[in-house]
This record gives C-alpha cells, sequence and structure tokens, in this order.
C-alpha cells in the first residue's frame, strides 16, 4: 500500500522537473517529427521530457510501471503504474504558442490515486488525490456553479484522424456552436481537464483520446466535484473512445448534444 500524498509529491516533483526543460526548449530551434498522422508530432523536448520523468520516478519507485506517450507501455507486473504525457500540447509547442503542460498520474491496483497537470510558462499546477480533493497551486478548486447550458463555457478538441475518429464530432461541434454558447479549442486535453476541473470552462468533449491524455485530468474533475462519463452515458474508463467532463446540472444536455 502507498501513501497518496507521497505520490503525488513524487509525481508534482518529475512535473516540474519536465517543466523546466520545456521552458527551457520553448521557442528555440528543435527537431520535429511527425508521428502516423501528418500533424500529430513530436519534438526532441516530447522525449528529454519524458525521460527526466522517468528518471525520477524510477529513483523514487523502482517498481514501478510505466505508460508514456512516447516509450509506450513497460510492464514488471507491479500494482503501480504511472501515466505520462510529458508534453500535451505539442503542436502548440512546435509553434510558438503558450499553451502546453506536462500530465503525469499514479494507477495503484488499476485505479487512479492522483494526478498532476503542471503549465510551465505560467507555473501553474493542478493536482488531485483520491478521495482527497483537487487543487490549483494548493488552494482547493471546485466545478464551476452555472446552472444555464446555454450560459456555459464549453472547451473541445478534434481527432487528428477523421476517418477513424468520426463520431459526428463536426456535427457535435456545430450543434452547440449554433446555440450560442462560446466553445474553445486550446489543443491540450489536459489543460482543458485541468480548466474545468477549476470552473474556467464549464465542460469539455472530445474523441480519440488516449490514457495519456485524460488520466489525471479525469480525477481532477471528479475531486473537483465534476461528472467524467463517456458518449454512452457511462462513467468514464480510460481508453473509451469518448470523454465528456463537465459540471453536473450542465451534463444532461451536454451529453443529449452528443448523441
Amino acid at each position: 500500500m502507498y501513501n497518496y500524498q507521497d505520490l503525488l509529491n513524487a509525481g508534482l516533483k518529475a512535473a516540474k522537473i519536465a517543466g523546466e526543460i520545456l521552458r527551457n526548449g520553448y521557442g528555440t530551434n528543435f527537431i520535429i517529427e511527425s508521428k502516423s498522422e501528418k500533424n500529430d508530432l513530436v519534438t526532441e523536448f516530447d522525449k528529454k521530457s519524458e525521460i527526466a520523468i522517468i528518471d525520477f520516478l524510477k529513483s523514487q519507485y523502482p517498481e514501478s510501471d510505466f505508460l508514456a506517450e512516447e516509450s509506450g507501455l513497460s510492464n514488471s507486473d507491479s500494482d503501480l503504474r504511472w501515466i505520462i504525457d510529458p508534453l500535451d500540447g505539442t503542436v502548440n509547442f512546435a509553434h510558438g504558442i503558450p499553451i502546453f503542460a506536462v500530465s503525469i498520474a499514479a494507477e495503484y491496483k488499476q485505479e487512479i490515486v492522483c494526478g498532476v497537470i503542471y503549465q510551465p510558462l505560467l507555473q501553474e499546477s493542478f493536482t488531485a488525490i483520491k478521495n482527497g480533493g483537487a487543487f490549483f497551486n494548493s488552494t482547493p478548486i471546485r466545478v464551476s456553479n452555472v446552472h444555464d447550458f446555454s450560459r456555459s463555457f464549453l472547451v473541445t478538441g478534434f481527432p487528428y484522424n477523421i476517418a477513424r475518429h468520426g463520431r459526428n464530432w463536426g456535427e457535435h461541434f456545430l450543434s452547440i456552436v449554433r446555440s450560442g454558447v462560446p466553445v474553445r479549442r486550446l489543443g491540450s486535453a489536459a489543460l482543458d481537464l485541468a480548466y474545468t476541473a477549476a470552473g474556467r470552462f464549464d465542460g469539455f468533449w472530445e474523441i480519440g483520446l488516449s490514457p495519456w491524455d485524460v488520466a489525471a485530468g479525469i480525477l481532477l474533475v471528479k475531486e473537483a466535484g465534476g461528472l467524467v462519463m463517456n458518449y454512452e452515458g457511462d462513467e468514464y474508463s480510460l481508453g473509451n473512445d469518448s470523454i465528456i467532463a463537465c459540471t453536473p446540472s450542465i451534463y444532461q444536455e451536454l451529453s443529449e448534444r452528443m448523441n
């Protein structure tokens, strides 16, 4: 059995180590490569950040497993697994847009028990512990208290591969925009979830995300009093193809628009 606060402290320290690497690399000349999709990019700083995170967490918890965006899955049959996105918002980072984050979650016996999302340029940290609440720079946070969907402020993302992740995403987007509800597209699912947990946005939806995009963020939203579901109306599980995260009072209408 692990102390969840100790796990969180280690995750936050790792995120800040990676954040310093990203701050130093931001705006410089660096190598950019494409993954399987032409606009799904990876930079040398994604890789440097991930190596630094894993090295630090291994020094603290050498028995750990890891699921990381760039290096994939390690498997030592440990009960403790770290789920890591070393640079969420790579396309923004590569184009000099200051919207990106580090996301780290700890999973114990297949349950997410703590998470951290760190925005290195603003040095904003969003953290959560299972049954222990959600925090912004150590201050407790809650999802927004908006009750009228028409007055909500939402955020979403679009999949790189429309053919594989179609699911009428365009119709969903247009349905909400046509209703007059403002929607943003930041390009970082981790920050979308962190900002929803902090009440900056009232809700978020997207399709085609990977576990490292959302693992820390879903715990943040839940611990801040929000709902995290899939389009089918079930509680979201890592690996689901769709996600809705929002303040409870707008869930019903947002869910209906997804279906």
